[in-house]
């Protein structure tokens, strides 16, 4: 089904917003971007793989395009594809999303190219951002702090002993071009830095297509922190706040907080400065994140990496913000002003957000599968962001994110009991899901007095 161009949407300004948007992306974030596209009056095009017809976005969008089989690129890889669907259905606007090509320069690139809008920030930024090494320097030459460590890229073996002994051990190793915490390990001495670097830099070969690997020192006791900016049309960079991402498995978040109970008010205002003077350094407009790792003993931070795109944990700044982050995005793409005040941006209560996937709550091994029962909780504080429903088949084919259930208190306390009965209220039947593994989280004393780090579920599982 292929619909007309409609009229164009005038902002307030009398300015036109486009009319039409593409959401080049599936499940969950694609739904929650078509929800605040349509409450802004733009239509929406969802594209999606054969695997995917049945999937709520794929209903909820004004029109639908079959883009090839269950394969990324096949799909929503597809970069040639995707532009055609945007031509045949009148989209004036593609929105990436998170994943897929929501951070690849050339799509980006090829978006613009074709004459339509990108929603996020210029294919140079993301290029520039994306790799690890040129950002960790540009972010040190910024005066934003950063983590001893390597300056240039390492690709001779030779290199790693003496490089590792003048960083100091433990050391992490990374794949330069690397993300979402693929591509990363920690050594303890020189060997086992020899043996590191030798396995992640054969995984970013084959994962990223790039050997090129990093250095820097290990913090063993750390929380990972990071910051929301938005680049505005206007040239502007402001900061909505933090969210603490500590609560990892396999280097990987599964639950999120804002604010981080980590922070004194100090630290805070040094971040969030720290983060935008990032984002100006490389002149960003749209919606970025400025990961950073904290000492909380020492109330020290430095710069990670900054994803170039919204983040999957963004619902919990919208919640103690009041700012709808995609409709930002969407404003700032048409060069359009912000609906909120840069100058007085203000946060209230405490959010906190847990991934909701199809796998094995103990060892976190993925478990697809039919849904043959689903069902959300509700209530004062509660939000889910769902991408499946009663019916709906997770296949193996895609990451096992299915939804993330979002709670809202006035403090920490009362979003804490929130979750509890929110986490006992969802009942998904069919794929495994780690529902129980936030019922023990939300148990746990480490977690709930706020002083947990990086290694909280390692502990659990230990």
């Amino acid at each position: 089904m292929i619909f007309e161009k409609g009229p164009t949407m005038a902002t307030e300004k009398g300015t036109v917003m486009f009319s039409t948007l593409l959401v080049a992306n599936r499940g969950e974030i694609a739904r929650r971007i078509i929800r605040t596209a349509r409450q802004m009056g733009i239509k929406t095009v969802a594209v999606h793989s054969d695997v995917d017809t049945d999937l709520p976005f794929v209903r909820e969008a004004d029109v639908a395009v079959l883009l090839g089989g269950a394969a990324p690129a096949e799909s929503y890889r597809n970069t040639e594809r995707i532009l055609q669907a945007a031509k045949e259905t009148g989209a004036e606007a593609i929105h990436p999303g998170y994943g897929f090509l929501s951070e690849n320069a050339e799509f980006a690139r090829a978006v613009s190219n074709a004459g339509l809008i990108w929603v996020g920030p210029d294919p140079e930024v993301i290029e520039t951002m994306g790799d690890k090494i040129n950002a960790r320097n540009l972010m040190q030459d910024a005066g934003v702090p950063v983590a001893p460590g390597t300056r240039e890229p390492i690709v001779d073996p030779a290199e790693v002993a003496a490089a590792a002994e003048q960083i100091g051990f433990p050391v992490m190793i990374k794949a330069a071009a690397g993300g979402g915490g693929m591509g990363m390990s920690v050594a303890n001495d020189a060997a086992q830095a020899a043996k590191e670097f030798e396995r992640i830099a054969a995984f970013a070969e084959r994962t990223f297509g790039d050997p090129a690997v990093l250095m820097e020192r290990f913090l063993p006791i750390a929380r990972h922190v990071e910051v929301q900016i938005l680049g505005l049309a206007d040239g502007r960079v402001v900061a909505l706040g933090e969210r603490d991402c500590s609560v990892q498995r396999r280097n990987q978040k599964v639950a999120e907080e804002t604010p981080s109970p980590a922070l004194t008010p100090e630290l805070r205002r040094q971040m969030l400065e720290a983060a935008v003077r990032a984002g100006e350094t490389v002149g960003y407009r749209n919606a970025g994140t400025v990961e950073c790792l904290v000492d909380p003993a020492a109330q020290t931070f430095v710069f990670l990496e900054m994803n170039t795109r919204l983040q999957v944990e963004h619902p919990i700044t919208e919640l103690v913000t009041g700012i709808d982050l995609v409709e930002q995005q969407l404003l700032i793409a048409a060069g359009q002003d912000v609906t909120f005040d840069p100058d007085a941006v203000t946060s209230t209560g405490h959010a906190l957000e847990f991934r909701i996937n199809a796998e094995d709550p103990k060892r976190f091994f993925p478990g697809p599968g039919e849904i043959t029962a689903w069902q959300e909780p509700s209530g004062e504080g509660i939000r889910v962001d769902a991408g499946f429903a009663d019916g709906n088949t997770v296949t193996p084919t895609y990451d096992s994110l299915m939804a993330k259930l979002v709670v809202y208190g006035s403090d920490r306390q009362q979003a804490l009991d929130r979750a509890r009965a929110a986490v006992a209220d969802f009942t998904i039947v069919g794929p495994k899901n780690n529902l129980p593994f936030f019922a023990e989280l939300l148990d746990n004393a480490e977690f709930t007095s706020g002083r947990y780090d990086t290694g909280i579920v390692g502990r659990m599982r230990a």
